[in-house]
């Protein structure tokens, strides 16, 4: 839990505050004076009587009672601060801006749990170490310069790296966004990401909290904290995008250098965000321009105006929108010729509407007011306005402010000539306003805000199996391969359908089950790991002699120990998987199956367990989607039913936690069903 001294202290102390400025003692103690920090401000320095003109202790223990203690001293010496501040002065928020812990080496990591276990033996909250501190609408406890204007309407921010929060804060200022927080959480040696947002959601008041959340993670540590606060808050009307780092193999060395913890799965991280609502992005400028979008009024649907007197950025926009699933949709009609007659010769209004380089305030006026008033077909515009240098467009930003005032529908404004008009966009932001510079950048943040989904129910029905005969075989199983025996019990249990089918190492046994099953058959051997690679499928199989002749030949392939007959049923072959992530639990994958697995690779990861809407959103972001769909007369997968079968897939392994990892490659898919032809389930208990 995080101590209210953390967020609204009384009184702070800098221990190692210093009048110079270019130390993270003197910045963060000037900061605090700056931002006009209303409580009690005191400083430890063993050499000085005043600094900053504030008056010095020379030891912590001269001090008197304090809420939160900010640290810039070395690393050796902050375990016993702390312990007198915590223990002597009830301090109980900590920030150590220090470095030299455990993502320096094994020394520095004894030092950083020494502190911990001191301040938790006190109840007390540490931010950091590591890190460039907090900044609150209460104090600036950052030794960063320089300081975003604060508002509580800004964004919070949340970030694993202090230098990476400096520089999100930088690009924000330039684009118009303001904050309302931030936090840079460093080693997270107590507190982190999670930690903090958990806090934000549990305080969150939506007459005065930030409906806007920020964060940058190099490692989810505790996945379903993060899940939980992160949908919580986005079901309350907050909305968040993260970019998480270290997902390659290098990055994950450099973010285990960076912070000293390994970067997590990125697919596990992938399936995370997207049941929590979290819109990904990959980098800072990508950030920024999604919480630019965030800061405007949202847009109800997916048709956008884009209104510009340079036709390049509008080309570029269109593609951009259009090949991310937005429309730029045509713009006719009697309403339409209303328009092109107040505006140039030459002008369009087709969409894009072009009204020329030469084109002024007032004509822009009455294309926004008629894309808002006239044209039900446009959702919201975004409005490109450079410049060559030739004339002051004050007049037109001032217009642009004017209509995002009235307009029912959001106007985003993209400024593209940021130097040549630096006084006019200046003037623009002064009055609350948030801007992008770049049209390309924007069309794809906001093409991943829309194919973002809404956070997935936290309680769900779970479809009905038979637990009791799960657990059974689960419970009598040792590490390693499920039996086909097992593996189909499993399977029935659980509600999945599957080929009828048989496995036995007798050849009587297989031309009697051949029989029952009846012809035509799939013979596949029991052993080999890939079974087509050494001969041991054979389709087709449609009599006694064929049956007998292939059990004797398949026999003699190596690590086989037994046959399996199977009824051989038509369809498209579509795959469903799960696999255990020590930290994120399972991830159930589904996709197209057999060779396009490996050939494809499109293949769409979730976190169990999964709603069926879950499931079929999986199903819909493939980019096979429209084979499942039946393309060119292609006979379709039932999507209903493959959908089901992936909600029961993640129902069973939460029913049976000891799946490590299961694929059912392939199923075969038609118009009426959904059925597993070919499974594989690895118990580690």
């Amino acid at each position: 839990m995080i101590a209210k001294q953390l967020i609204e202290p009384k009184s702070i102390v800098v221990v190692g505050g210093s009048d110079d400025i270019h130390k993270p003692g003197g910045t963060v103690l000037r900061n605090l004076q700056d931002g006009n920090f209303k409580g009690s401000l005191y400083v430890v320095n063993p050499k000085m009587d005043e600094v900053q003109g504030i008056k010095a202790y020379r030891d912590v223990k001269d001090l008197p009672e304090v809420d939160c203690a900010i640290l810039a001293i070395a690393a050796k010496f902050c375990p016993s601060t702390v312990e007198v501040l915590a223990k002597q002065k009830n301090t109980k928020a900590f920030i150590i801006l220090s470095a030299g812990f455990h993502e320096e080496n094994e020394e520095g990591a004894k030092l950083e749990r020494q502190i911990v276990e001191t301040i938790n033996s006190v109840g007390g909250s540490l931010i950091g170490p590591n890190c460039i501190g907090v900044l609150t609408n209460h104090y600036s406890g950052v030794f960063t310069s320089p300081i975003p204007e604060l508002n509580p309407q800004g964004v919070d921010l949340i970030s694993g790296s202090g230098a990476t929060a400096l520089f999100i804060m930088d690009s924000g200022m330039q684009k118009g966004i303001k904050f309302n927080s931030m936090y840079s959480v460093g080693n997270s040696a107590q507190l982190g990401v999670e930690e903090i947002l958990e806090y934000m959601d549990e305080s969150f008041d939506p007459k005065t909290s930030s409906r806007v959340k920020l964060l940058y993670v190099e490692s989810i540590e505790k996945p379903e904290k993060l899940l939980k606060h992160a949908s919580s808050l986005i079901r309350k009307g907050c909305r968040i995008a993260a970019v998480k780092s270290g997902g390659s193999a290098a990055g994950s060395r450099a973010a285990s250098s960076h912070t000293g913890a390994l970067a997590s799965s990125d697919v596990a991280v992938e399936a995370l965000f997207r049941k929590a609502g979290i819109v990904r992005c990959n980098g800072r400028d990508e950030l920024m321009t999604v919480a630019g979008i965030f800061m405007h009024p949202e847009m109800k649907g997916r048709n956008m105006a884009v209104v510009t007197h340079a036709g390049g950025p509008a080309v570029m926009l269109t593609d951009a929108l259009s090949n991310g699933g937005m429309d730029v949709p045509h713009i006719e009609g009697e309403k339409a010729q209303e328009l092109l007659a107040k505006l140039f010769a030459g002008s369009s209004v087709g969409n894009p509407i072009d009204f020329l380089a030469t084109g002024t305030a007032e004509q822009l006026g009455y294309i926004l007011d008629a894309c808002d008033q006239d044209f039900d077909n446009i959702d919201g515009m975004a409005v490109i306005f450079g410049s060559p240098g030739l004339f002051p467009v004050f007049d037109v930003y001032r217009v642009l402010d004017e209509k995002m005032k009235t307009s029912k529908k959001p106007i985003f404004p993209i400024f593209p000539s940021s130097k040549i008009v630096k006084d006019e966009i200046a003037e623009f932001v002064s009055k609350g306003r948030v801007y992008f510079p770049d049209e390309v950048l924007f069309g794809n943040a906001l093409c991943k805000i829309y194919k973002t989904p809404a956070p997935q129910p936290e309680h769900f029905e779970m479809p009905d199996m038979d637990v009791k005969k799960i657990r059974e075989v689960v419970d009598n199983a040792q590490n390693g391969y499920l039996s086909p025996d097992e593996i189909h019990t499993l399977l029935d249990a659980a509600g999945v359908a599957r080929a009828k089918e048989g496995v036995s190492d007798n050849e009587e046994e297989i031309v009697k089950m051949a029989k029952e099953i009846g012809f035509p058959l799939v013979m596949k051997v029991v052993g080999p790991i890939h079974k087509s690679d050494v001969g041991g499928v054979v389709l087709n199989v449609s009599d006694e002699e064929t049956v007998r002749r292939e059990f004797k030949r398949m026999m003699q392939i190596k690590d086989t120990y037994a046959i399996m007959l199977a009824q051989q049923l038509s369809g498209t072959q579509v795959f469903i998987g799960a696999k255990r992530d020590d930290k994120f639990g399972h991830m159930v994958l589904c996709g197209l199956g057999g060779i396009f697995i490996e050939v494809l690779k499109d293949v769409k990861a979730g976190l169990a367990p999964m709603s069926k809407d879950e499931a079929h959103g999986m199903i819909k972001e493939l980019k096979s989607y429209k084979i499942i769909q039946g393309v060119r007369g292609q006979e379709p997968v039932n999507e209903d039913k493959f959908a089901e079968a992936v909600m029961r897939i993640s129902a069973l392994v939460k029913v049976a936690p000891e799946i490590f990892e299961m694929d059912l490659n392939p199923l075969l898919g038609n118009k009426d069903n959904v059925v597993a032809v070919d499974a594989r389930i690895r118990i580690e208990k």
